[in-house]
């Protein structure tokens, strides 16, 4: 006889889309009643956060809060893959915006159904008409306007549409008759890795059968025992089932955002991408040499997502600044850029002794500037530039020889230590001197000896440069 299958009624798992800025988690702080605003960094979400809410019927909505800002597009995929149905947040008063048209792109991918929601109507500058027609233009007929596509016109702030909206959501996911099946074969979507005091972490939601403590589950070929597991409201469970998230502790190492979890392991899977970035960076041109450490394994793809072919990634990782990345800083002449890590007092002691520079972001908007800084500002600004000729020791230290290529270097200046196009670090003169006479500066064609600190790993042929803008240089911890 034919076992009956078990067959659960699960809540819709709903991604919520949109340009930065646009009002997704004030929207959601409003829904779940808490305050997830006010502890993101420059009011932009950094990392993917998932949530059960109730209404007031009772009935139960996962949310999967996705990032809006455009470097967490792979962040921002992943969610819209791992959902039932996407919430495409527009603000009233500012309309279609770039990652509006990039959130589009991803609801039409994953072939999703989808409503949009008008915030900030509150705001005298709103103009829902205006923006509805936008849509329209970009492809999104709305009910009403030739197509149908829901919508509701919300205020976070007045608290206005909130149900309207919630049961717009509901009414949307029963045309899609959700269930669930628990007693079928694994598979879960990992949405957020981390490292934290309690070890390597997973986010993931359940798409069909059913999460268990003292599970071996499988992500490819990274594999886990599962020992712990959270459920939304940040208890610890013995189970997750269909259609809700988990934060799952015993993977041995982490896996990619997006991946699947299964509970077979499947072999000759493991991601070539770190080794593939490695490669094709020794083919470019760089101006700046980078080792990146990030709070989580989604903000670490979204910022590598994002950087630009003249950046060599050196190395990048999840969790603290080491010792080990300060030396290898400082043997291969990078900075080092930290996305919601804390770097301890010893590190930086650390590396300002051995001459490398620590800069700590918190908004990634702001790490991509300063790269943007750094590679154009050294390209472009250079008002004088000397070679190292040779060089010659000095009471323990190592004298380099120079010639002025163009420009005046004064003492007082602080130089640049470049090797071809990549950036060494930034040197404080100690002193000039030619012809064995100690000299305030030097002008072009000009030989000289130069002492400066720090005295990295310098070469014959590396150069020493003065940049019109010494605010764009790169500063140790931001500072």
């Amino acid at each position: 006889m034919k076992e009956e299958k078990i067959i659960l009624k699960r809540p819709p798992v709903v991604t919520v889309l949109g340009h930065v800025d646009h009002g997704k988690t004030t929207l959601l702080d409003v829904i779940r009643a808490t305050n997830v605003q006010s502890r993101e960094a420059g009011g932009i979400t950094q990392r993917i956060g998932a949530s059960v809410v109730k209404t007031k019927n009772n009935q139960e909505i996962v949310f999967i809060d996705t990032p809006g800002h455009a470097a967490f597009a792979k962040m921002r995929s992943c969610g819209a893959n791992a959902c039932d149905l996407a919430v495409l947040v527009v603000a009233s008063d500012d309309g279609v915006k770039p990652q509006t048209r990039e959130s589009i792109k991803y609801i039409k991918e994953a072939q999703i159904p989808f409503l949009v929601a008008f915030t900030k109507i509150d705001l005298p500058s709103a103009r829902v008409e205006v923006v509805k027609k936008q849509l329209v233009e970009e492809g999104v007929l709305l009910e009403g306007l030739g197509g149908d596509v829901p919508f509701a016109s919300v205020s976070a702030r007045n608290k206005v549409g909130i149900d309207e909206l919630l049961e717009l959501i509901l009414l949307l996911a029963g045309v899609s008759n959700l269930e669930g099946l628990p007693e079928e074969k694994l598979k879960a979507v990992v949405i957020e890795t981390a490292k934290t005091k309690a070890g390597l972490t997973v986010s993931a939601i359940v798409k069909q059968g059913t999460l268990r403590v003292k599970d071996e589950v499988y992500v490819g070929a990274v594999k886990a025992k599962i020992r712990g597991l959270i459920d939304a409201f940040g208890k610890s469970v013995n189970e997750i089932l269909p259609g809700y998230p988990a934060l799952i502790l015993g993977f041995e190492e982490l896996p990619p955002v997006g991946g699947v979890i299964t509970d077979t392991p499947e072999t000759n899977i493991k991601s070539e991408e770190d080794s593939q970035l490695k490669e094709e960076s020794a083919a470019s041109d760089f101006k700046v040499s980078l080792i990146i450490k990030a709070e989580s394994q989604g903000v670490l793809e979204a910022i590598l997502g994002g950087v630009k072919p003249e950046v060599k990634i050196v190395d990048f990782g999840i969790g603290e600044v080491t010792k080990n990345d300060v030396l290898m800083a400082k043997t291969t002449g990078s900075l080092i850029f930290t996305f919601g890590v804390k770097v301890t007092g010893e590190i930086k002691k650390l590396a300002e002794s051995e001459g490398v520079r620590i800069e700590e972001f918190g908004i990634i908007y702001k790490l991509f500037e300063r790269l943007d800084e750094l590679v154009s500002g050294l390209e472009i600004k250079e008002i004088a530039k000397a070679q190292i000729l040779t060089e010659f020791p000095f009471d323990g230290k190592r004298v380099a020889g120079c010639k002025m290529i163009f420009g005046e270097i004064n003492i007082k200046d602080k130089l640049i230590l470049k090797r071809g196009e990549q950036v060494l670090g930034e040197v404080k003169i100690i002193s000039l001197k030619k012809q064995k006479q100690a000299v305030s500066k030097v002008g072009q064609g000009e030989e000289f000896g130069i002492l400066f600190a720090p005295q990295f790993d310098f070469k014959v042929g590396d150069v020493l440069v003065l940049i019109s803008n010494p605010a764009s240089a790169p500063q140790i911890n931001g500072k």
